[in-house]
């Protein structure tokens, strides 16, 4: 029987506090050979980081290895002296981060960095290691590699510092590539260009790779298995296809049911209640409190084993095979308001944005209206121009020409600070990351509460009791208030942000990227909220992202930016149902669902370019002209493309009249 390149055998890893010691992962066995990939999947906190480190030899601190054995080609990580690892880690196994760009030194250009890894591994330098480094800059299809060395992390775009990344990991020639979150953050066109990369490098090198994410789509688009984890074990495993066709364990089903489809409307499934603490004691099955089919020998006992539900999928379940059998769930419809009752509450009209006095327009006549109750979906790649447009309706940035109205008069062209308290309060925003919107040194309930204050909505008696009847609103126990932001979830701390927002009483709140970080149980709870919020508060969302999958489940329309310039706005359903704009359609393309699309989406294919977007538009003709496969040669690259109208209520930018556009 030929060795496995990676071999977990009843892996128990713990920490240890209050003189007491506390499981985070628990029993875990694993399999890899040379060339597979496995992902690994489930919520925060399941422990799938904790066991990517370990597949390092390397663990937080405080945590230790209670039971069973780690071997990388042989070598048990666990048992191994400190020279052996130091040689094992790049040369054998090696990292790919969550965040390359936090995991780059700042203050070191990148050459440098790439030649001490050379140096380390492979005993390269001087101009052998610059000529490798080249190379391998290269090979992760990076633009310009020889000006590559010179160059700080700063000066890359997210989706090259994760290349960069990539292209670390690789400088040790190692067999084995585990990958922590290595798309989150980016917007669906980088993160499908770094997954094609990583497809070539596996199939060019040979590699083998552990995927670790909260994407299902990422792990359906790149792994021959995965390995379902919750609460600190894994819960089933088997081929990818086969165990998204039909899961055996309720959480692997629930966990799909998640995950927004740009292939069908309606919003995802929640997942009610929370997985255990980690290092909780548990008695039977973890899921339990979760489950729909619980019974009572569920609750008793040791947790049930993962036992064969066909020839090559096990699953820790007692009814897993009653699971699979179960009817897929009904996604709940996105109650969309009826245009013809909307008055305009935020008007646009020839807008432009600039950094810098002279420099080229960032966002460039841009005509927007935002109808009163709807939600509105600005959608690009990181770039595009899309928050730029929030903060400038925010009063965080003025724009450098055209008018910004706020019902019918209020001047928004206005900084913030010049804006009456009143105008304030009417625009809300809610964060991408609560982590850094929230003071980590003082209660949340102080963050929902200063609104209240600030905009005098409840007397000095009564602010207590609202902000519990808004804790309450968003889903949150009120004793939560009293809490500093670290001992929330990032769930959590995102359902505070809303309160927050939701104290001013607002007409408009802008939503940035408010689920881009977000596991998808997490994602799936937190639309669902603002779903009902917006009902209940009457309010109005411009929301921002780059998941079209998000958008097309609770967007009422969607607006589609590049480079600044609108190329398309119109209904979600027409928008996604075509024709489409190509950039539109390029998007689509790189969205990764895990399930099959539907018919209607078939023509939204696309093959995703190498290249990365540019910095900013031609001087003349159509911003998408150089990325376009469709483009007219003396015309796209010449004159301002016009606009489409296909219906009352979708418009496309665009050279190609309708039938081009259908037929493309």
């Amino acid at each position: 029987m030929t060795t496995p390149l990676l071999a977990v055998d009843d892996l128990s890893i713990s920490f240890g506090a209050n003189g007491r010691t506390h499981h985070i992962v628990s029993n875990v066995s694993l399999r890899l050979g040379a060339g597979q990939t496995l992902g690994i999947v489930g919520e925060s906190g399941c422990g799938k980081s904790t066991l990517a480190g370990a597949l390092l030899g390397r663990l937080p601190g405080g945590t230790e290895v209670n039971d069973g054995r780690v071997s990388v080609a042989g070598h048990d990580l666990f048992r191994s002296s400190a020279r052996q690892l130091r040689a094992l880690r790049g040369g054998t196994v090696a990292l790919v981060p969550q965040n390359a760009g936090h995991a780059l030194t700042p203050t070191m250009r990148v050459g440098r960095q790439m030649r001490e890894v050379l140096t380390l591994h492979r005993d390269l330098s001087g101009t052998a290691a610059d000529e490798e480094a080249a190379r391998l800059f290269a090979q992760v299809r990076m633009p310009q590699p020889e000006m590559l060395l010179t160059r700080y992390p700063h000066e890359l775009s997210g989706g090259q510092q994760q290349r960069v990344g990539i292209a670390l990991a690789l400088a040790g020639a190692p067999r084995l590539l585990v990958l922590d979150e290595p798309t989150t953050g980016l917007d669906v066109v980088t993160q499908a260009g770094v997954l094609d990369l990583l497809a070539t490098l596996r199939a060019e090198l040979g590699l083998a790779m552990i995927l670790v994410s909260h994407d299902l789509g990422v792990i359906a688009s790149t792994c021959d298995r995965v390995a379902v984890m919750y609460a600190g074990r894994i819960v089933e495993t088997g081929p990818t296809t086969r165990l998204y066709d039909a899961p055996g364990h309720p959480y692997t089903r629930a966990l799909l049911a998640s995950v927004p489809s740009i292939a069908e409307p309606g919003l995802p499934a929640d997942l009610p209640g929370s997985p255990p603490k980690p290092g909780g004691t548990v008695t039977g099955c973890a899921f339990a409190e979760r489950c729909p089919v619980v019974q009572a020998q569920c609750r008793t006992g040791d947790a049930p084993p993962l036992r064969a539900i066909d020839d090559d999928t096990r699953a820790a379940c007692l009814r897993a095979e009653e699971v699979r059998d179960l009817p897929p769930e009904r996604r709940p419809v996105h109650l969309r308001p009826e245009y013809a009752e909307q008055s305009t509450l935020v008007s646009l009209r020839g807008v432009e944005i600039r950094y810098r006095s002279g420099g080229p327009p960032t966002v460039a006549d841009l005509d927007l209206d935002i109808r009163r109750g709807e939600t509105l979906a600005l959608v690009g790649e990181s770039g595009s121009g899309k928050s730029t447009v929030a903060w400038t309706i925010a009063g965080l940035r003025a724009p450098s020409a055209g008018t910004v109205t706020f019902a019918g008069t209020d001047d928004l062209t206005r900084l913030v600070g010049a804006r009456p308290a009143s105008l304030r309060r009417r625009i809300q925003t809610v964060f991408q990351n609560a982590d850094t919107a929230l003071n980590p040194r003082r209660l949340v309930r102080e963050a929902v509460g200063r609104p209240l204050r600030l905009f005098r909505l409840a007397g000095r008696n009564d602010v207590a009791a609202r902000t519990d009847a808004l804790f309450t609103d968003v889903g949150l126990d009120p004793s939560y208030q009293h809490r500093l932001p670290a001992q929330l979830s990032g769930g959590q701390r995102q359902r505070v942000g809303i309160a927050r927002a939701l104290a001013a009483e607002p007409d408009l709140v802008l939503a940035d990227e408010v689920v881009s970080a977000l596991d998808v149980s997490v994602q799936a709870a937190v639309l669902r909220l603002l779903d009902r919020v917006r009902t209940e508060h009457d309010s109005t969302y411009l929301f921002i992202s780059h998941d079209l999958a998000v958008v097309r489940s609770i967007a009422d329309r969607v607006a589609v930016l590049y480079l600044g310039r609108l190329c398309e706005i119109g209904d979600v359903a027409d928008v996604f149902a075509g024709p489409s704009h190509p950039y539109t359609r390029l998007l689509l393309g790189s969205v990764l669902d895990p399930r099959p699309p539907a018919s209607d989406m078939d023509g939204h294919a696309a093959s995703r370019p190498v290249e990365e977007p540019e910095s900013a538009p031609p001087a003349a003709g159509c911003p998408f002209q150089r990325r376009c496969p469709h483009a007219i040669e003396g015309l796209c690259d010449t004159a301002t493309p016009p606009w489409r109208q296909t219906d009352t209520t979708h418009r496309i930018r665009c050279h190609l009249d309708l039938e081009d556009l259908a037929r493309a």
